[in-house]
């Protein structure tokens, strides 16, 4: 899990990247939530989706969004943290110049962002949504949502409620040429605390359908 130093539009900006082990293997950007509400890349529900990504053999990054940690700048609505990922985005293409698919996860705001990031860059195969707050930002712009994906929350969440993410979800599965899946997860908390094992199983299950089983490394057979 090596920490690494890319270039953003404000200045640096701070990231932890784990490499796949097979050669053109897919790629995943996990992103973090409010900056202003102590979110970060050390959120311990953006971890368990990182290391369930790696565990699947892809080339996994978070990172700080600008102000936050070590990255540089200050917090901007949401306009300049977008503009940050497609930084992430861009450097871990340069570094996976082959992957046959990329993907994109995000807890709560930093799921909102992660949506924006789907509709702006077409390559993205599929995305993996955490509480997104459906009550408080707006997701209209998802019209058409380009890729399939999930929604996961927990209806114990006393931040975002259970039905204004059940109505995004069904919008979006009304969509044509995509499929959304929406799973509530039973007695987790915005946090998903001690839920977070059901959450990356969750998750895994769905990549699982989604792009087939772990690849097994050559040395590992």
């Amino acid at each position: 899990m090596p920490e690494i130093i890319f270039n953003g539009p404000e200045g640096r900006l701070e990231g932890r990247y784990t490499h796949g082990k097979l050669a053109n293997a897919p790629i995943a950007l996990i992103l973090h939530p409010h900056p202003q509400q102590g979110g970060t890349m050390n959120n311990k529900v953006v971890y368990a989706l990182y290391h369930t990504f790696a565990r699947r053999g892809f080339s996994v990054m978070r990172f700080n969004f600008r102000g936050v940690g070590r990255s540089q700048g200050v917090f901007d609505n949401g306009q300049g943290e977008l503009s940050d990922a497609a930084s992430a985005l861009d450097w871990m293409q340069g570094v996976n110049s082959s992957a046959p698919e990329c993907w994109v996860a995000g807890f709560s705001f930093g799921a909102w962002i992660s949506m924006q990031l789907l509709m702006r860059r077409p390559e993205i195969s599929g995305f993996i949504s955490v509480a997104p707050p459906a009550n408080s930002h707006d997701f209209t712009f998802l019209a058409p949502c380009p890729s399939s994906g999930i929604i996961l929350h927990g209806d114990k969440d006393d931040m975002v409620p259970e039905a204004s993410v059940a109505k995004l979800a069904t919008k979006l599965a009304q969509q044509k040429n995509i499929t959304v899946d929406f799973k509530v997860v039973p007695g987790a908390n915005h946090y998903f605390g001690d839920h977070l094992p059901i959450l990356a199983r969750e998750v895994d299950r769905y990549l699982a359908r989604a792009v087939g089983p772990a690849p097994v490394p050559n040395n590992a057979l």
